[in-house]
């Protein structure tokens, strides 16, 4: 069977600075949206603190009207999985979990990363399959630099690295049909990303690609079924499912997690790009 024809809107290092305003406007507007978690907030709440983030920051809420998205955000919680819509019935109730999808538009570039918050004291196991899911993201992301600097990286070699990460980790089921996506002047393009496969397919990694990495896992199988309201995905069994995501772009020395307040300095060390490793320190 022939190679998928892969449709990549490589970016320039200017284009990709651009990208990363978007991006620390998503993160700022993720902290305050932890910040905001707490029992008795409704989701409705959270979208409102989102959208004035977005604002107030120059951008423009990515997902509003998206395919007829009526929300900025998504919050999916407990066995919600990925696009719930945010509503004034959805209280948060102590012990719960939820995911924070955001996205935002800054000078016509994208920025997209989620978080997964416990709500009070939620579930060790499920507050666990978080940190599983952070790992196996910052796992798949480390591939990718590793990938780009060999010059022999390919696309699933973070696909199973993801995999790979949360097999170590212990059972969890992966969820299936979705996953990640390219990203700059649009916020879903090629390349599709998934989080599970066999290592050495798919476009080459080289400088100037820009993606999100979002696993998502479950507590029992990865089955899912989408609701009547044609966006929120829910686990088939009931099980808890957690979502994370960060947005980044391949440089031409490393990786620069356009997402992450610090660029991804942290968790990459002399993976990181230099442009993330120079950039002056800023806060979420």
């Amino acid at each position: 069977m022939a190679e998928r024809h892969w449709d990549i809107e490589y970016k320039t290092p200017e284009q990709i600075r651009k990208m990363r305003a978007a991006g620390l406007l998503v993160a700022a507007t993720l902290e305050k949206l932890r910040d905001a978690v707490a029992p008795g907030v409704s989701t409705a709440d959270l979208d409102a603190i989102a959208e004035e983030s977005i604002r107030s920051g120059g951008g423009i809420p990515s997902f509003l009207g998206y395919h007829g998205y009526p929300a900025s955000i998504c919050t999916s919680v407990n066995n919600e999985i990925v696009h719930a819509i945010p509503s004034a019935k959805a209280v948060l109730r102590e012990g719960d979990v939820i995911s924070i999808d955001c996205g935002a538009i800054v000078d016509g570039w994208h920025g997209d990363s989620a978080i997964t918050v416990g709500v009070g004291e939620a579930r060790r196991d499920v507050l666990r399959m978080a940190q599983v899911a952070e790992d196996a993201m910052w796992a798949g992301i480390a591939e990718a630099a590793r990938g780009l600097r060999s010059g022999r990286g390919r696309l699933t070699d973070i696909s199973h690295a993801i995999q790979s990460s949360v097999r170590k980790a212990g059972r969890y089921g992966i969820v299936e049909g979705y996953g990640g996506h390219g990203i700059g002047t649009q916020m879903h393009q090629d390349p599709f990303v998934l989080n599970y496969g066999r290592p050495g397919k798919g476009p080459l990694l080289q400088a100037g690609l820009c993606i999100a990495i979002e696993p998502m896992l479950t507590l029992g199988r990865s089955r899912t079924v989408e609701l009547e309201d044609g966006w929120t995905v829910v686990t088939a069994d009931g099980s808890p499912a957690v979502h994370v995501e960060h947005s980044i772009a391949l440089c031409e020395d490393g990786v620069w997690v356009l997402t992450a307040a610090d660029g991804g300095r942290e968790r990459l060390g002399e993976l990181a790009a230099e442009m993330a490793r120079t950039e002056p320190a800023k806060q979420a």
